[in-house]
This record gives structure tokens, sequence and C-alpha cells, in this order.
């Protein structure tokens, strides 16, 4: 029973970050709509995603603590509650500064319930493949890409981009509500009147706090891996269909582009979690992390299709295959009693990483007229993220922990 029921956690958990950060991710292909019958510039609403992972870094680590104090079921119920409303409030938008006052901190936030509280809760429920469990929860980003932009799409030939964005809110929001209900704590599991886990007792193998462990060297490597990992690919992510509208592909084409780059990260994040199972965290993250400053490199020299699609296809699978690696770092770190905190702060760097891109990508359009230099400089940052993971040693079961030993403070 134990093992049935944590897919299905485990499935739930793949639905919500795949709506949610799907939904968040179709401004991406309502940016040219918007610019065009708005006026507001691309760097303006470019900034609307920068708020976005700002706010979603920050409740990641709020949520986080939030859900190994009341359980993650009510956590993501009320993300769901947030989403929704916040996309809806969104389509409603008169102004740039109601659209970042909505869009930006309500859907940032929302996003941020899913991930670390999900992550934690399923490879609690599936602590022989934690991996696996890991990946397919972080895959459900890959597959919001995937489902979520061809729709986003498809309903901007019928509808504007309010009704489009206030469908997507209504849809994304009702979905991810029924998949919440299904999370349950694993067994083991307790929980007071209150709502609060009773504490059963430390585990000798992980004894430290979650304050003792935020000082700890192990969190700043992982953190700043994940930051810079995230820093280098969240421009290319975000400006991929309207660099591929700017090299002359159709709308649809375009976006086309970006749903391929999604389901090859979906296909990354299970090969890759996987790999890891069999080759260790450590090689599985460190040549991940090259293949994706490689391609990211790549975007600049591209102008076909058959070359985007090429390229969509090597930098998904690399973006999306290492992004639960850095959850499995943490739990071996620092063990499952605080993992919701843990891995929340970590999402948080990771955030401040993301927020980068998108807004920078804006600024460098709107400055020089074209990409270049945003993909140039975003691989020069994933080289970055490469000399930072090099600083992971592979234990001998084959993992990966940071040079440094841990020792309760």
């Amino acid at each position: 029973m134990r093992r049935s029921y944590g897919w299905v956690v485990v499935g739930a958990g793949m639905v919500m970050t795949g709506l949610s950060f799907g939904a968040m991710m179709s401004l991406a292909v309502l940016l040219i709509p918007m610019a065009q019958e708005t006026g507001w510039s691309r760097s303006g609403i470019s900034s609307v995603a920068t708020i976005n992972f700002l706010f979603m870094g920050i409740g990641s680590i709020l949520w986080g603590m939030l859900s190994d104090r009341i359980g993650a079921r009510r956590v993501v119920l009320l993300g769901g509650v947030l989403l929704g409303t916040g996309l809806i409030a969104a389509s409603r938008a008169t102004t740039l500064l109601e659209l970042q006052l909505t869009f930006g901190p309500m859907v940032g936030a929302a996003v941020g319930s899913f991930y670390a509280p999900m992550i934690s809760v399923a490879t609690g429920w599936v602590e022989d493949r934690r991996n696996l469990a890991a990946a397919l929860v972080s895959a459900g980003m890959g597959m919001g890409s995937m489902v979520v932009s061809p729709f986003a799409g498809w309903l901007l030939g019928h509808y504007d981009w309010r009704v489009t964005l206030l469908i997507i809110g209504c849809v994304s929001g009702c979905l991810v509500l029924i998949a919440a209900a299904l999370v349950r704590d694993p067994p083991g599991v307790t929980r007071n009147a209150g709502g609060g886990a009773q504490d059963p007792g430390i585990d000798p193998a992980y004894p430290l706090t979650a304050a003792q462990a935020l000082r700890k060297p192990q969190f700043v490597v992982v953190a700043l891996a994940h930051f810079a990992c995230c820093a280098a690919h969240s421009g290319p992510i975000f400006h991929m269909v309207t660099y591929a509208a700017f090299c002359g592909l159709g709308p649809m084409v375009a976006v086309s582009v970006f749903s391929l780059a999604g389901l090859s990260g979906l296909g990354g994040r299970i090969g890759m979690g996987m790999i890891a199972d069999r080759k260790g965290v450590k090689r599985t993250l460190v040549a991940g992390l090259v293949l994706q400053a490689l391609a990211i490199g790549a975007y600049a020299f591209i102008d076909s299709l058959p070359a985007f699609y090429a390229l969509a296809i090597v930098f998904g699978v690399a973006y999306g295959g290492v992004m639960p690696l850095y959850a499995v770092l943490v739990r071996d770190a620092f063990g499952p009693r605080i993992m919701g905190t843990m891995f929340g702060a970590v999402s948080l760097c990771a955030s401040l990483g993301m927020a980068l891109g998108p807004g920078l990508g804006g600024f460098v359009f709107d400055t020089w007229g074209n990409y270049s230099r945003l993909y140039i400089g975003s691989c020069v940052v994933g080289l970055c993220a490469v000399a930072v993971a090099l600083m992971f040693r592979a234990d001998r079961d084959g993992g990966s922990r940071p040079a440094l030993t841990l020792k309760a403070a």
C-alpha cells in the first residue's frame, strides 16, 4: 500500500508542478500579443517573470517551512487557490503595474508552494526510489511547458490575451486543487491536534536543526550551484518563443519549439534521475551542466527551424535533467526531517537565479535589437555552474556530497 499510494502522490506532484509552472510560463507565449495590444515594452512585460521568480523563491522557503509544520496537503491547497486567483486577476489588468502586482507576486508565490513541499513528501513516500520520485515531480515542469504553452497558443488563435489568461487561470486552478486533494503524509508521520508534526526524535545520522543546517558549507555549495544553473537557463527559456519569432518562425511554430524543449526536459528529468541511481549524482550533474552551457552558447549561432528543433532537444534534456538532482543532494546531506525547509531555501536561491534572465533578456533586446549577448552571457554563467558542481565529491555508494563533512553545531 505504501509503494502504490506513494506513486499516486508522485503523480499528483507532477500535475501540480506542471500546471502551475506551465501557467506561469504562459507569459512567454502571451508576451508579443500583450506588447502589441497594450504598447507595453518587452522589458516591462518580461519584468513580470522576474517578479514571478523572486516571489517563487521567497515562497519556496516559507511554504517549505510551513509544510514541515502543518503538512504538504494544506500548503498545496492554499497554493492552488492563490494560483487561480492570481491568473484571473492578471487577466483583468489594465496597466503594466497592475499586471506586475497580480501575475508577479501572486502567481510566483503560488508556484513556490508546490515544488519544495511535493519533493519532500514524494521522496518520503518512495524512499527506495528517491532519485526517480524527485525526477518525476520535477518533470512536471517540463510537462507544463509541453501542455500549457500549445494550449495558450491555440487559445490566442481564437481569443485575445485576456480571455486566454482567464481560461488558463480557471482550468489550471481547478485541476491543481483536485490533485492537491490526493496528497497525504508518508506513513510514520503523525500530527498533533494543531496540525503540526510530532517530533519522533532526532535521527543520529541527521542531527542538525534547520537553523544549524542553513549555516553549513554543504547548503552554501548546493545553493550556489543551483543559483548559477538557473541564472544560466532562465533567459534562454523565457525568450525562446520570442527569439524563434525574431528569426522568422511563425507564432505556432515558435511555440512548438518551446514545447519540444519542455518535452525533452521531461525525458531529461526522468532519464538523468535513473542515470544518477547508477552512475552517481555528481557525474550526472556535471555532465548535464556542461551540456546545458554548450547548448545555450549555440543558440547565438542558429536561425533555422531544424536547428531550433535539434537544439531544443539537447537544451531541454540538459536543463531538465539536472533540476531534480539538487533535491537528492539536499535530502542526502540533511535528511527527511527538515527536507521541506532546506530544499525550500535552496529553491529560493535557484529562483533568484531564475529571476535574472527574463528581465535581462528583455533589456538586451530593447537595447541592441537582438538576443546574442543574452546567450553568450548565459553560457558563461552556465560554465560557472559547472565549476561549482565540481566541488562535490563522490561517496563510496556512488552518491554526491560536498567535500566538507557534516557535524552538528
